[in-house]
């Protein structure tokens, strides 16, 4: 069965046409089973909408979705939506994947360097006890904490995971990254998705 997926994405990176060669490589295909997903973005209405619709959207385009791919382009990092739409897929739950995207071809015929990490910049920090969870961001090359998911950094978890009593995590340690060309995204981005 085809699974609901929301990309993220920096804006630039669909006039460059890269994020729209991953969002879309289902149309090549018979049908959408094959492909393995459905495309839940919303890009199309962002640049006319202000900052509280703009979330509202986000949250919404998400309800139905079980993972994110986040397509990875030069400034995807940086990107303060990227980051909401990752953080805010961690609190729901969303299996989370990471794509280059800029080793496909522009409309120009042109490729770039690979973009730095988001997963790098983004975290999280058990309580003493396990049983809270506080996001952090790194900005500036310091560690702060988040507080744009529900207007709040800090979160308890469904079960105590002791374990981890005061750990920190990066997303990179968590969350795994593709190279959409030297992994064969085409023939195998079902199969990265939950």
């Amino acid at each position: 069965m085809a699974k609901r997926v929301f990309f993220s994405f920096h804006y630039d990176d669909v006039k460059s046409f890269r994020a729209n060669v991953v969002r879309q490589h289902w149309l090549t295909k018979p049908n959408r089973e094959i492909a393995g997903f459905f495309d839940a973005s919303i890009w199309e209405k962002v640049k006319k909408e202000g900052f509280i619709a703009l979330k509202r959207m986000i949250n919404n385009a998400l309800k139905n979705t079980t993972n994110t791919c986040v397509l990875i382009g030069t400034e995807t990092h940086i990107r303060p939506w990227v980051r909401y739409e990752i953080f805010k897929s961690f609190i729901k739950g969303n299996h989370i994947i990471g794509v280059h995207v800029n080793g496909i071809k522009d409309k120009l015929k042109q490729t770039k360097n690979l973009g730095k990490n988001p997963f790098d910049y983004l975290g999280y920090k058990f309580n003493d006890l396990g049983t809270h969870i506080t996001l952090y961001e790194k900005t500036d090359n310091k560690w702060i904490e988040y507080s744009s998911v529900e207007n709040k950094s800090t979160f308890k978890l469904k079960r105590s995971i002791v374990a981890k009593g005061g750990k920190f995590v990066k997303f990179s340690e968590k969350y795994k990254i593709y190279k959409w060309n030297k992994d064969k995204g085409y023939d195998k981005f079902g199969d990265w998705i939950n």
